[in-house]
């Protein structure tokens, strides 16, 4: 049996809240349980639930399918453009859909934990301290971009991390706990790699700041370079070519797979001492 979530958000607080409500409104004035609008709209329990929760943030597919599925002419697909806008920042949209189409992923972080690999715990602490207007829809949008990893073929992804990145406790003991257990966890997977850069590489080539380099199976690489306000997407081949030099260069200094989950994993024991 399952078990639909008696709670919802309130609709005036978002418009991601907003969204899921009208999904919970709709559904319900139809009598239909969660599984069985699911059904209908080709997704999964889970998703709905989440989504009238203003846990997850709908896709553009599903909002016509919600449509189709309920006959409500249109009416998510209209809501859909606005939920997305306020969701992400509209320099960041671009990076969204491209993550989607990407077949591999090469992200080097130097200050914290990379947003696909983040627990909510983590990303709670970490943007709270920024106060948003938009806490709840900036930690929905992150978690939604890890459902990447759940597609049939997951793009094959290598994440580099400067060691200070795990010395950051973000959010107390209790928070980096799960954060460290998750970075191990995503390392086993044979599509992820995890690889830190140590602390006893003072200098390396990544200290210019983070950036990711998306690869596509038709199309050129896409480099995206982290920055204060907002980030940059560079097209340019001798620019993308660089950034691909630079994270050859960091998977050289960095620390093999097998001693980064070491070094992971002595930081989460050194949490209980």
């Amino acid at each position: 049996m399952t078990v639909e979530a008696d709670s919802a958000p309130d609709p005036t607080s978002s418009l991601l809240a907003f969204f899921g409500s009208e999904l919970r409104r709709i559904r319900t004035k139809l009598g239909l349980t969660q599984e069985e609008a699911a059904q209908k709209a080709h997704t999964t329990q889970s998703m709905l639930s989440k989504i009238e929760a203003a846990k997850r943030v709908p896709s553009e597919d599903l909002a016509r399918d919600l449509d189709v599925a309920f006959g409500t002419d249109g009416h998510f697909q209209r809501l859909y453009p606005l939920v997305i806008r306020y969701a992400y920042p509209s320099w960041f949209l671009r990076i969204v859909e491209l993550e989607k189409q990407a077949t591999s992923i090469r992200s080097f972080q130097t200050q914290v934990i990379p947003g696909l690999l983040q627990t909510e715990g983590y990303a709670r602490a970490m943007l709270s301290e920024v106060r948003p207007d938009n806490l709840e829809d900036l930690i929905a949008a992150r978690m939604t971009r890890q459902e990447l990893f759940e597609r049939q073929t997951p793009p094959r992804s290598w994440f580099i991390i400067d060691e200070y990145v795990l010395l950051r406790h973000i959010g107390g003991a209790a928070v980096m706990r799960l954060q460290f257990e998750r970075l191990l966890k995503a390392g086993q997977d044979p599509r992820i790699v995890i690889q830190v850069v140590p602390r006893t590489a003072p200098a390396h080539p990544g200290l210019a700041g983070p950036f990711m380099v998306l690869g596509f199976d038709e199309g050129p690489d896409v480099l995206h370079v982290d920055g204060f306000s907002q980030g940059r997407t560079a097209l340019d081949h001798s620019e993308v070519a660089e950034g691909e030099r630079v994270y050859d260069l960091l998977r050289a200094v960095a620390l093999s797979p097998g001693a980064s989950a070491e070094l992971i994993g002595r930081y989460l024991r050194e949490l209980d001492k």
